[in-house]
């Protein structure tokens, strides 16, 4: 691959490799390669993980009051194949490849241009460690990770757990008022549902209806790791 496109490509990403072999061989689809070790499929599988733990880090750190369902919803969102080829197409790293004849007679396959970006990532972690991909990934997919989370925000688990129950044992959950902390003016509440005998863990929220919608978070994950409807969860959730 000649100088110029490695300039052009470390302008894209704002990132200088120490080891130009790296780069060259994130761009290198199996298509022109001599062996399929000598493309970038190592590097996408390496890079698929570390885009993982950079959102998930992310999450974490900045959401204290996500519980575990909301954060892998929100991975799941944005570590995807759509969201990683509209990173591409946004950057135009995609057109830096070195593809084989006929690869790309209507346009590069976006399946294509999300392997490419986590190839990139995996290159500049194994180059640079998880700053510069990080750098990277929260320059290009914070607006994907925001709207997940405004998207997560906008859900009604109160409502969802209660399509739940009924679909599983035709009753209405009831929600228990626990525990107050807090002056008048800032008060914190600890409510917990139940469901016709069955008792999920309780949550504490800002004011009641906050409470409220964490404690049917709660109960909704409780009765998917407790594998009693599983799948009705899952489809009451998408």
């Amino acid at each position: 691959m000649d100088s110029q496109t490695l300039k052009h490509a470390q302008e894209i990403l704002e990132y200088t490799f120490h080891d130009k072999t790296l780069l060259t061989l994130a761009l290198t689809h199996s298509s022109v390669a001599v062996t399929r070790t000598q493309s970038n499929e190592r590097l996408e599988f390496l890079g698929d993980s570390v885009l993982g733990l950079i959102v998930c880090t992310d999450l974490y750190l900045k959401n204290a009051h996500l519980m575990e369902g909301e954060m892998t919803r929100i991975k799941s969102a944005v570590v995807s194949r759509a969201v990683c080829a509209a990173v591409a197409e946004k950057t135009g790293i995609a057109e830096l490849m070195d593809l084989g004849r006929g690869m790309v007679p209507n346009g590069i396959p976006s399946s294509i241009e999300a392997a490419v970006v986590e190839s990139i990532i995996g290159a500049m972690y194994l180059d640079g460690g998880l700053e510069p991909c990080r750098a990277f990934i929260l320059k290009h997919m914070g607006s994907y990770i925001a709207a997940a989370l405004a998207n997560e925000q906008l859900r009604n688990y109160k409502s969802i757990l209660q399509q739940v129950a009924q679909r599983l044992w035709g009753r209405t959950p009831e929600y228990q008022l626990l525990d107050e902390k807090g002056p008048d003016h800032s008060k914190c509440f600890e409510i917990a549902v139940n469901v016709d005998g069955r008792h999920f863990p309780s949550a504490w929220g800002m004011n009641k209806k906050d409470a409220e919608q964490k404690a049917a978070l709660a109960a909704l994950e409780a009765i998917q790791a407790a594998g009693l409807g599983s799948d009705v969860v899952a489809e009451a959730l998408r």
